[in-house]
């Protein structure tokens, strides 16, 4: 009975330290994957416009591939590399996470450009984007296609983020992590993208078959906010990507020996924050500062983007294609 009971005891010790480490996981995994707000945000509001053309019985299915897909990109691809270079290469971190850092950069300033009149139009205006696709299996097929391999570039700038922000640990807490970021931002991105597709649909049956007034009401209120919603969005997505873009390429460059610019911003933002008595005044002061550098890399970079990469990026994709 004491050898049952000591046998009990010790699998109580380890369900407990087991918990422990789910806890612990999921605790990193949190806070990994909030660095990649910026990407995060920009996934949730690019993905909508890969469904406008379909009909309404087909929204879900469709963010239900993508979703798998994306699933896909993240755990099957971007996990054992990361790994991989977690494990055998670590100097080539800070390199990568500025690469995705500069990236989000120029997103956020060629949105920024377009709205503004200045160009910024590369990844829009390219011959046979008008080319009219009238089948609906087909049309499916290219615009899921087309969503999955956008999320492929948002996920490796996530999973690069995530994988930076791991404190330093073994081999299986940090695949669990990435495992548990790759899952719980998947998870909130589509299951985001799923709730603000069909919320026009949702407001309009409230508006037409709501049995009370306050209910038709409401549908009508969806209805009318959900456009500016997404307005909304895409502006907190924009600044969102700026704000982490400017400051991953800072703290690459403190990661990689120069601690000038992190040490200035800093300090700016203690000053701001010690002067207002504010934290946030502080974080804010932090926030802004990164966004402007962000935005003044991005302007830098779009000449680039759209006369180099993008058309290099095209031809490679358009190959393999083929």
């Amino acid at each position: 009975m004491s050898g049952l009971l000591a046998l009990l005891d010790d699998v109580a010790g380890i369900a407990k330290v087991a918990a422990a480490s789910v806890d612990d996981v999921i605790g990193q995994a949190a806070k990994s994957g909030a660095k990649a707000a910026g990407a995060v945000i920009d996934d949730a509001a690019v993905t909508p416009k890969y469904l406008q053309g379909f009909a309404a019985e087909r929204e879900l299915p469709v963010i239900w591939r993508i979703a798998k897909g994306s699933l896909r990109n993240k755990l099957l691809f971007l996990l054992p590399v990361g790994l991989a270079l977690s494990a055998f290469a670590p100097w080539m971190i800070p390199p990568l996470l500025m690469l995705g850092g500069a990236y989000l950069c120029f997103e956020g300033a060629e949105k920024v450009a377009h709205v503004m009149g200045w160009g910024g139009h590369g990844h829009e205006d390219y011959p046979g984007k008008e080319e009219v696709i009238e089948d609906p299996a087909q049309l499916e097929e290219q615009k899921a296609q087309g969503a999955i391999k956008t999320d492929f570039i948002l996920s490796a700038e996530i999973m690069t983020i995530a994988l930076a922000a791991i404190p330093e640990s073994n081999f299986w807490f940090e695949a669990a992590t990435l495992a548990a970021v790759a899952v719980m931002i998947t998870a909130a991105v589509y299951g985001a993208v799923a709730i603000i597709v069909k919320a026009d649909d949702v407001g309009l049956a409230m508006a037409a078959r709501g049995r009370l007034s306050a209910t038709r009401a409401v549908g009508r209120g969806i209805v009318k906010v959900m456009p500016h919603f997404m307005t909304v969005l895409t502006v907190v997505g924009t600044a969102a990507m700026l704000w982490v873009g400017g400051s991953i390429i800072v703290h690459a460059l403190a990661e990689m020996g120069w601690h000038g610019p992190e040490d200035i911003i800093y300090g700016v933002g203690k000053a701001v924050g010690g002067a207002l008595n504010s934290g946030f005044a502080e974080w804010l002061t932090k926030a802004g500062i990164d966004g402007v550098l962000g935005l003044g890399l991005g302007m830098l970079l779009i000449p680039v983007g759209e006369k180099v990469v993008t058309p290099v990026w095209r031809s490679v994709t358009g190959v393999f294609a083929r």
